[in-house]
């Protein structure tokens, strides 16, 4: 018999709170809506069909992959419109082109003339036609080209013109908007992003060449910008979950964060006012995105079994490979959190927390004491 709640499944699980998921994604279409621009979920982090469905409700259909084989897996579900985010390789179009072939539209991205040219000339020897969007850097420094940059025009002029290849816009993503730690300062870095890609956009139109789609990314300045005038869409993808380092960069709430790792205490070590946690690294990554946050909650912040946080503060403060280390909070015993306690952790980084389970055990904390495992939901990783 399948386990029927969080008292029964094996652990560490990860664990999704419907309610809450359902409402992180109101408000993102919601603010795309406000803002008169198309809302492309980017799956990077859901890996799940079940969790697109809901995203895409509504919406244009399209979305933003990080892998091909995430590409291969929402097209052999139906998702026609999909758009990979990651600079496409040469080596890769074969594989592209067979995800084509189940009906899909893919479109890639590339910030190089010679790439350009490849994908030209695999089109033909394919037989297949390639959609290219120019990425931008509007300001991370980790891939595109500059909106003034001669590359720009070279890539849409050969793109445009060639065959067995089609010119598909532009797009640029504001990572950096992680680095903000206000509002105002994620406002500045969304127009810096928006302005970036309108003015690419108006460079190729004055040379001649259309630029339907204007497409720009992340979860802050989706939500934060003031205006996104002239583009045509947004491409957050972490909204849907939330965690700890999104908490802290007014992306969300804590009481927004859909995803969570249960686990059990399996150790004590009362001399060093200690206990551990059978969920360590594996089970909740290595990331330390709030370490240099005002609220640092070391590897995760520790909550009840019914998702809680605990009235006495406590956080995982080191990780070993299966096991999590949480420092007892003033005046809490080992007694009061015996071996076998279930607890529940909300991640720095959920998108690394994710990638190492295979499917989601999903609650509804709008539903009874938010304990009763309603269904469970596959994922998939991998390149």
């Amino acid at each position: 018999m399948p386990p029927t709640t969080l008292f029964d499944i094996p652990t560490p699980s990860l664990i999704l709170d419907r309610a809450k998921l359902v409402r992180n994604i109101r408000r993102m279409a919601d603010a795309a809506r406000s803002r008169n621009v198309a809302l492309r979920p980017h799956l990077k982090t859901a890996k799940s069909i079940d969790v697109a469905r809901l995203a895409t409700e509504g919406q244009a259909g399209g979305v933003a992959v990080s892998t091909l084989k995430e590409a291969e897996y929402f097209a052999g579900h139906g998702i026609v419109d999909i758009q990979y985010a990651v600079c496409i390789l040469p080596d890769q179009l074969e594989r592209v082109a067979s995800i084509q072939q189940q009906g899909a539209r893919l479109t890639l991205i590339t910030d190089s003339v010679e790439v350009t040219r490849a994908i030209c000339e695999k089109g033909k020897a394919l037989d297949t036609t390639f959609l290219v969007q120019v990425e931008l850097d509007c300001g991370e420094g980790r891939s595109g080209i500059l909106p003034d940059s001669g590359e720009l025009i070279e890539i849409a002029r050969l793109a445009h013109e060639a065959s067995h290849i089609r010119f598909a816009g532009v797009m640029t993503h504001a990572g950096h908007s992680y680095q903000c730690r206000s509002i105002a300062e994620i406002e500045e870095v969304a127009e810096a992003e928006r302005a970036t890609a309108v003015m690419a956009a108006e460079r190729i139109r004055d040379y001649g060449i259309p630029c339907t789609t204007v497409s720009i990314g992340s979860t802050p300045t989706a939500l934060h910008a003031r205006s996104l005038d002239g583009v045509t869409e947004v491409r957050p993808g972490v909204y849907m979950f939330g965690d700890m380092f999104q908490a802290q960069i007014n992306s969300c709430g804590v009481d927004d964060l859909a995803v969570s790792v249960i686990t059990e205490v399996c150790s004590h070590h009362a001399s060093l006012n200690r206990l551990l946690i059978n969920a360590g690294a594996l089970a909740l990554s290595k990331d330390r995105s709030t370490e240099n946050m005002p609220d640092d909650v070391g590897f995760g912040l520790v909550a009840d079994v019914r998702g809680h946080p605990l009235k006495q503060r406590m956080k995982v403060a080191r990780v070993y490979q299966e096991h999590g280390q949480v420092l007892l909070a003033d005046g809490v015993s080992c007694e009061e959190l015996p071996v076998g306690t279930r607890l529940r952790v909300y991640p720095n980084h959920v998108c690394m927390t994710a990638a190492m389970y295979n499917h989601y055990h999903l609650v509804d904390s709008d539903q009874g004491d938010g304990c009763e495992i309603i269904a469970t939901w596959p994922r998939i990783n991998g390149w």
